[in-house]
């Protein structure tokens, strides 16, 4: 619509577009946007309209409020009356004028038609706020003014209008503006009137990870009941991530997390009639806290929707989502840019990392901001203790709100008994880039005013609280200033969790994950456990066990489709670039580790050269768990969409163990070269060497293994503090080998890499490798760019001594 000399006080959302935020603020033209452009890609928008900013200028000046609202802001100004004062008086003013009869009729006539087209009278709907200043891409912290949820009737709907008007004078809002340059009495307030939907479920939806702008994932946080709880953060939500480009490919179906939230409590409709209380909060069942809220099919709608409304906006989205629970179908109620993460400048990437350290976690939770923050605790319970919280403390409080801004601006760090990634402690934290640890369920109860900790949001998507002051480094890396290599330098992946942060790095892949991490942190138990309990004596273990799987079909199931969540997570960071999955390689004492580990274990003198790797996976005691990897990874690779997965092969001890290994994969349906499946195998063993010839016929790849290859050919035990001087990938014995495998290797067209931090930290080592020709070098991320460095300086001293 573009804009006239006169506006109508009124448009339908059907009239509107992304362009009208002069005439109805950005959330109604976003909202007629999606409702005028998207429906005919499939997107559901409840219906509504919105009063225009004309509307609420008229208003103050019929009114005759334009000069006792500024003269409140010039005594303000002048520091004669607080914000405080300011803004009360200002909402006092505004909640008692009165509409004109032509505006209460043109509010009237406009809900009265959209009851009709709903087809129940005095249909409910939310009354939300718009502002001219508000969603714009440079203009965020949403939720400055007001929104209420399910107002029926003409009364009810006049009097949130007003109180919409009112709440644009907000103490929060009017500091806002003051930060960003907005002059208040040019701002406008639109209100924005939508049908409700009586939500089953809702949440909030991103077309980026919003803690480190990873582009290529849709991230939804979903509840029981209304959004409301999850923004305000009273509830850790469900949280789930589905990676877009595979979206349009019809037989994938990219889900690469789903996360179960504690969701303690649901706000719904309050049947009862209280005009005063339209909402209410009550509990949610045990049933509840251990289904998620949304079906596989349902996850895929909505981030297909987030793609549409991406594309079409061209920039990423921040989002909300609810499902009705009349008719069980998706809606989308609102959308508008996300503004953090978006606008980070790409080139540049800071790290933090924590050093080692014996200090106890205090408590866990939810990660945001990616930093780490040092400060004494200071428990806050209501925004109004802003002038006793000292500047530069470690908020703690149950949670936060907008009117919680002022204070949060003053923390170094903040700590909150609930919310999830999207509650608003969380948004606003990304905003003020303050870390964050949202909830935590204890913080308030454990922590004491003016105890020292260490806040970490560095090690992933769970950050940790420690006690007392831990050391930490940071490092700021400039991708543009990384000098490029013929020899391809990949990085090694541990987690999962925190791998995306890392995502703007120029690697060639990754060139070891290690499937026993996820194993040990996203699993915890052992997998022989599963598919035998009967053999697990303690009812308390067998007790643990089922309560873990509370969900799955079969126990089974979910070490097959956790796993498979977490190998896909790592390969999405990747995809297409290959990603090389080192099938378990745990030993017996770290097996017995896992819950009903004791049960399946035996007891070894010796873990180190005993039952592990290749040799577990055709042994009786194993071979079956081995199947459930290989179900994880087939179901990663072809339900999922990760073909860029390389499977690799650890301590494969001789040639008949690899034919051995790889009939049982192919039983398990995983048969290299079947539907482009490469299998590599770990080069740590003296026979790797000797045979290469032989190992070369079975595999595609080799990756060089330093540690146990240095161990088993100089004869050290690795984990001597004793023998720790003569422990040296850099010996010539090992490098004699190293430089005989990948000759061989090379002759028989496969491919060698090493995955190690010795090329990075021996620069002499890392010219050894080049000038044997190793294909690739993996390296922890962040030894990434020291190890570019010093692989480009090699192959450039190896070039000059090759000139005649």
């Amino acid at each position: 619509m573009s804009t006239q000399n006169a506006q109508p006080l009124i448009y339908r959302y059907q009239q509107l577009h992304k362009t009208d935020v002069s005439l109805v603020g950005g959330k109604n033209a976003s909202l007629g946007e999606m409702l005028s452009q998207l429906s005919e890609s499939g997107i559901r928008v409840p219906d509504g309209f919105a009063t225009s900013a004309q509307f609420f200028r008229d208003f103050l000046a019929q009114n005759e409020l334009n000069d006792p609202i500024g003269e409140f802001l010039d005594r303000m100004n002048r520091e004669e009356i607080s914000l405080a004062e300011a803004g009360r008086n200002i909402r006092t003013l505004i909640s008692q004028a009165s509409f004109t009869p032509e505006q209460e009729n043109s509010i009237l006539d406009a809900y009265h038609a959209l009851c009709e087209q709903i087809g129940v009278p005095s249909a409910s709907v939310a009354v939300r706020s718009s502002a001219t200043a508000e969603d714009l891409p440079e203009a965020s912290f949403a939720g400055q003014q007001e929104s209420y949820l399910n107002i029926r009737g003409d009364q009810q709907v006049l009097e949130a209008c007003k109180q919409c008007f009112a709440s644009l004078y907000t103490d929060r809002a009017i500091v806002y503006r003051q930060e960003q340059g907005f002059e208040h009495q040019q701002v406008a307030l639109s209100v924005g009137v939508q049908q409700m939907i009586e939500s089953q479920c809702a949440g909030v939806m991103f077309s980026l990870d919003t803690e480190n702008g990873f582009p290529d994932v849709v991230m939804i946080n979903g509840s029981w009941g209304l959004g409301e709880t999850i923004v305000k953060g009273s509830v850790t939500p469900d949280r789930f991530m589905v990676y877009k480009p595979l979206l349009e490919q019809p037989d994938k179906r990219p889900i690469i997390e789903k996360q179960l939230g504690n969701k303690l409590e649901k706000m719904q409709f309050n049947e009862s009639g209280n005009v005063t209380q339209p909402t209410i909060t009550l509990s949610t069942s045990s049933e509840e806290r251990s289904q998620l809220v949304l079906s596989d099919d349902e996850i895929l709608q909505l981030s297909k929707w987030a793609v549409i409304i991406e594309r079409h906006y061209g920039c990423p989205m921040d989002m909300e989502w609810a499902k009705d629970t009349l008719t069980q179908q998706l809606y989308m109620v609102q959308a508008r840019p996300e503004t953090v993460e978006s606008h980070r400048d790409a080139a540049l990437l800071v790290n933090y990392k924590l050093e080692k350290t014996s200090a106890p976690v205090l408590l866990e939770g939810a990660s945001v901001g990616g930093a780490i923050a040092i400060g004494q605790t200071y428990t806050v319970l209501s925004p109004d203790d802003i002038d006793s919280f000292p500047e530069g403390a470690i908020l703690v409080t149950e949670r936060t709100d907008p009117d919680w801004v002022p204070l949060m601006r003053k923390a170094a760090g903040i700590i909150t008994d609930s919310g999830g990634p999207t509650s608003h402690a969380a948004i606003v934290s990304r905003e003020l880039k303050v870390p964050a640890i949202v909830g935590t369920e204890h913080a308030t109860q454990k922590l004491q005013s003016g105890q020292l900790v260490t806040l970490s949001c560095a090690q992933g998507a769970v950050g940790q609280v420690y006690e007392g002051e831990v050391s930490y480094t940071t490092q700021e890396i400039d991708l543009k200033a990384l000098p490029s290599t013929k020899t391809k330098i990949m990085i090694n992946a541990a987690m999962p969790d925190g791998i995306f942060h890392w995502w703007q790095l120029p690697t060639a892949g990754i060139g070891l994950t290690r499937i026993e991490f996820i194993i040990s942190s996203h699993i915890g138990l052992h997998p022989m456990a599963l598919l035998h309990p009967e053999q697990i004596t303690d009812p308390e273990v067998e007790n643990q066990i089922r309560t873990r799987c509370e969900g799955f079909d079969t126990l089974a199931d979910y070490f097959v489709d956790n796993l498979a969540l977490g190998v896909s997570k790592i390969a999405a960071s990747q995809y297409p670039r290959p990603v090389i999955v080192r099938m378990s390689d745990f030993k017996s004492n770290e097996y017995r580790g896992l819950l009903g580990g004791d049960f399946f274990e035996l007891h070894e003198e010796n873990p180190m050269l005993g039952l592990r790797g290749a040799s577990r996976y055709y042994h009786p005691r194993y071979k079956e768990a081995f199947q459930l990897e290989c179900k994880a990874i087939l179901k990663a690779r072809e339900e999922i969409g990760f073909d860029n997965i390389i499977v690799m092969i650890p301590f494969c001890r001789t040639v008949s163990e690899a034919d051995k290994v790889l009939e049982v994969m192919a039983e398990a349906g995983l048969k290299r070269g079947e539907n482009g499946l490469q299998v590599y195998v770990m080069c740590e063993i003296p026979s790797n060497v000797i045979l290469a010839d032989r190992f070369a016929e079975r595999f595609d790849g080799f990756s060089i293994g330093s540690n146990d290859l240095t161990q088993l050919v100089l004869g050290i035990d690795r984990d001597s503090a004793e023998l720790k001087p003569m422990f040296d990938a850099r010996d010539d014995a090992v490098k004699s080998l190293i430089e005989q495998v990948i000759h061989v290797a090379h002759s028989k067209g496969c491919k060698v890499g090493i995955c190690g931090q010795a090329p990075s930290d021996h620069p002499e080592f890392a010219e050894f490798l080049v000038s044997c020709g190793i294909d690739s070098i993996s390296l922890n991320p962040d030894s990434f760019a020291k190890g570019c460095t010093v692989v480009a300086k090699a192959e450039q001293e190896i070039s000059q001594a090759n000139k005649p």
